[in-house]
């Protein structure tokens, strides 16, 4: 027997919505069901894993899942309203994007198994390229009447007295196209169900109107809450913009950091939708948070089970291990093993003076690192008063004044880190 979808979807807090009769629909026999997705980048990013969790329990629950690619919106342009450029693809462009969200998205659902539920991965491209504008109205548009289409929320918002902006023609049968997707995959893969986010109610539902009303069959809409974090802040972005599914554009150690980052209600929630661990493992966990909340033992479960998932568990560890750094015991010797890139993550913002290396070979004086060569510290008279108060170290390790700098010390063969008491840090940079 299937495990029930809809239970499991019920207590990781993941329904908003959903269609009568789905649960009994997908208690009978093994269903279909599709989750649309932007191909605009070649990455998805943090606020597409609730879609991609819905998939990976839906396939885990004994289902098929189908992840579409939006090619043929890709093909005209993002439709939001929220942009004034369009964001315009070639195929080659729409190709490549997709490959690159197709091995994204292995690390959660299985495209190679031999089982009847391995998943599809399909590009509504594909269908539309032919499909001629005469032949779009004829055949779909007629079947839809503008009073329907007007009467859903994200329309009613969009052209209300209130909004700045006027809603296009294309956005406003942005319904149409999705919903005739939903009618294609219907037809072509025995695909009863639409899932996403709460904010898609209305397409999905336009697509079931177009299966009983051309198909003469039945569909079904499952919809997700959209996440929200605890401080109001958005969820999935980070100050440097989107937090990116690929380590090119958000660091493994930078995305573990977002969730090792959560705040403890939201770490609650997060970890019942982001992870595949039971109820009774987190119901364990969530009482061990709650008996030493210091320890942050949720976030870091957490920021362990996401990172893993997404990247690897080499990238958790190191990830780990970069995050732990500053805290080591045998910083000096751990420090060395961090590449280039995670060390400059780790020291993000960190004040930074660049030396040459005739300074390092020469062996470079304490007053010249903090002060005189640099200008960490105002003075040089500030600098030996730190190194008097014993408050200075490089690498960690308490130097007086008559410390040099040399080769010995440099990090990745550039680095040298400096610390004026626990909450001054700086980075010395040979060129």
């Amino acid at each position: 027997m299937a495990k029930n979808f809809i239970e499991e979807l019920a207590w990781r807090g993941m329904v908003h919505d959903t269609m009568p009769g789905v649960e009994e629909h997908l208690m009978e026999s093994m269903r279909s069901a599709y989750v649309g997705f932007d191909p605009t980048a070649d990455s998805l990013h943090i606020g597409n894993l609730v879609p991609i969790m819905l998939l990976a329990h839906y396939q885990r629950c004994g289902h098929k899942p189908v992840a579409l690619v939006g090619g043929a919106t890709g093909m005209i342009g993002d439709p939001s309203g929220k942009s004034s450029e369009r964001n315009l693809l070639d195929e080659k462009t729409l190709r490549h994007n997709q490959d690159a969200i197709k091995n994204q998205l292995a690390h959660f659902l299985d495209f190679e198994s031999d089982e009847a539920n391995a998943a599809v991965l399909v590009n509504n491209y594909d269908w539309m390229k032919e499909f001629s504008f005469l032949d779009f109205i004829r055949d779909v548009g007629k079947h839809i009447t503008v009073n329907y289409m007007m009467s859903k929320d994200s329309v009613k918002n969009r052209i209300s007295s209130e909004a700045s902006e006027g809603m296009s023609f294309t956005e406003f049968t942005y319904q149409l196209v999705q919903g005739y997707d939903f009618l294609h995959l219907y037809r072509a893969n025995s695909c009863t169900i639409q899932m996403g986010g709460s904010d898609q109610w209305g397409n999905i539902t336009t697509g079931t109107e177009l299966i009983r009303r051309i198909g003469s069959g039945k569909g079904y809409a499952i919809t997700c809450p959209l996440i929200t974090k605890s401080d109001g802040s958005k969820f999935g972005k980070s100050e440097g913009g989107n937090v990116w599914l690929d380590a090119k554009r958000t660091s493994p150690y930078k995305f573990y950091q977002y969730w090792l980052n959560s705040s403890d209600e939201d770490a609650v929630k997060y970890i019942k939708i982001f992870t595949f661990l039971t109820k009774e493992d987190i119901d364990a966990l969530v009482k061990e948070h709650q008996e030493a909340p210091h320890l942050r033992v949720l976030q870091k479960c957490l920021a362990k089970e996401i990172t893993s998932m997404v990247h690897s568990d080499e990238d958790f560890e190191n990830a780990e291990k970069a995050s732990n750094i500053l805290f080591s015991k045998s910083f000096k010797e751990d420090i060395k093993t961090l590449d280039e890139a995670t060390f400059l993550d780790v020291f993000e913002g960190v004040p930074q003076a660049e030396i040459t290396k005739s300074d390092i070979e020469e062996g470079l004086d304490m007053i010249g690192a903090l002060a005189a060569k640099t200008n960490f510290l105002a003075s040089n008279g500030e600098a030996r008063r730190a190194l008097k108060e014993n408050s200075v170290s490089v690498n960690k390790e308490k130097v007086t004044e008559d410390y040099k700098i040399t080769r010995e010390d440099l990090i990745n063969d550039t680095y040298v880190i400096l610390n004026k008491g626990k909450r001054n840090t700086y980075i010395l940079k040979v060129i």
